[in-house]
C-alpha cells in the first residue's frame, strides 16, 4: 500500500508574531494616517482645494488604503516574515495608481514595474530562505519537516550579507538604471523630474537589496521615504486630499528605521547560533 505523506502546516495569525513594540509601531502608524487623512479632509473641505482626479479635496479612500497596506506590509518586513513581501505588492499597485493620477510617471513604473515584481520574486527567495533552529538557511526537504510544521510564510528569513563584488555591481546597476530612467520621465513629461529620478534610485537599490536579504535594505527605502516625503508635500500644496501620503511615508521612515535596527539584531543573533551550531557539531 502506498501512502502519500501529507505535509499539515499550522496556521498562525501573523500579528501573534510581533511583539509588543511591533504592535505598538504599527497601531500608532495607522493611528497618525488615518488621523491625517481626517485633518486633510477638513482641510480640503475649508480650503476647497481638489484632487488630481477631480474629486474634492477630502481624504482620498484609496490613498488611506495605500497607506495602511504599506505601514502593515513594513512591520512584517521588519520581521522578517515573507508575509510583509506578499502585502508590498499590493501596496505597489495601489501606489502606482495614486501616482498616475497625479502624474507621477516615475513612482507609477518604478512601483509598477520594478517594485511590485521585485518583491514576488522577493517572496520566492525569502520562501526558499527560512531560518531554522539549527541555523541553516537551506529549505528542508519533505522527510525532515514535521507535520504540524509550522508554514513558510511565517518563519523569519535568513539574514544575507551582501559581498564587495555585489555591492559594485549593484551601485553600477543602479547608476545605470538611474540615466535611463531619468530620460524616459523627461519625455514622458514628469512633474518633480528631479526629484522623481532620485526616488527611482533609491527604490530601485532599496527592491534589489531586499532580494538579496540585506539588513541595508531599511536605510535605502529610509532614503526613498525622506524623498517622497518630499514629492507628495508638493502634490498636497495644491490638493490637500494627499496629505495622507506625506504622513504616510513619514511613518514609512520610522518603520524602515526600526526595520534596520531589527534586521541588524536578526543578523547577529543568527550569526551567533550559526557559530554555537558549528562549535556542537565540531
Amino acid at each position: 500500500m502506498i501512502t502519500k505523506n501529507k505535509r499539515k502546516f499550522r496556521v498562525q495569525n501573523p500579528f501573534a508574531a510581533l511583539s509588543r513594540f511591533e504592535r505598538g509601531l504599527w497601531m500608532m502608524s495607522v493611528a497618525v494616517i488615518l488621523g491625517c487623512g481626517i485633518v486633510g479632509n477638513i482641510v480640503g473641505t475649508v480650503s476647497g482645494g481638489t484632487a488630481a482626479d477631480g474629486t474634492a479635496g477630502g481624504m482620498d479612500p484609496l490613498s488611506a488604503a495605500a497607506s495602511l497596506v504599506g505601514v502593515t506590509a513594513l512591520i512584517f518586513v521588519a520581521k522578517g516574515m515573507v508575509t510583509g513581501q506578499v502585502l508590498t505588492v499590493v501596496f505597489a499597485v495601489f501606489y502606482g495608481i495614486i501616482s498616475y493620477r497625479f502624474r507621477y510617471f516615475g513612482e507609477m513604473i518604478t512601483y509598477l514595474c520594478m517594485t511590485a515584481p521585485m518583491a514576488m520574486a522577493a517572496v520566492i527567495s525569502w520562501l526558499l530562505h527560512p531560518y531554522t533552529e539549527d541555523g541553516s538557511d537551506v529549505e528542508r526537504s519533505d522527510a525532515d519537516r514535521s507535520d504540524t510544521d509550522v508554514h513558510p510564510a511565517a518563519k523569519e528569513v535568513a539574514v544575507s550579507r551582501v559581498g564587495g563584488r555585489a555591492w559594485a555591481g549593484l551601485c553600477l546597476l543602479t547608476a545605470l538604471v538611474t540615466v535611463l530612467f531619468y530620460f524616459i520621465l523627461r519625455a514622458m513629461g514628469n512633474a518633480s523630474l528631479a526629484v522623481s529620478t532620485v526616488s527611482v534610485t533609491t527604490s530601485f537599490l532599496a527592491s534589489a537589496l531586499t532580494f538579496m536579504r540585506s539588513p541595508y535594505y531599511a536605510l535605502a527605502y529610509a532614503a526613498n521615504d525622506i524623498v517622497l516625503i518630499v514629492l507628495w508635500s508638493i502634490a498636497a500644496a495644491s490638493a490637500p486630499a494627499y496629505l495622507s501620503m506625506v504622513f504616510c511615508f513619514l511613518m514609512f521612515f520610522f518603520n524602515d528605521l526600526y526595520g534596520f535596527y531589527n534586521w541588524k539584531r536578526m543578523e547577529r543573533r543568527q550569526t551567533a547560533a550559526d557559530r554555537t551550531e558549528s562549535d556542537r557539531i565540531l
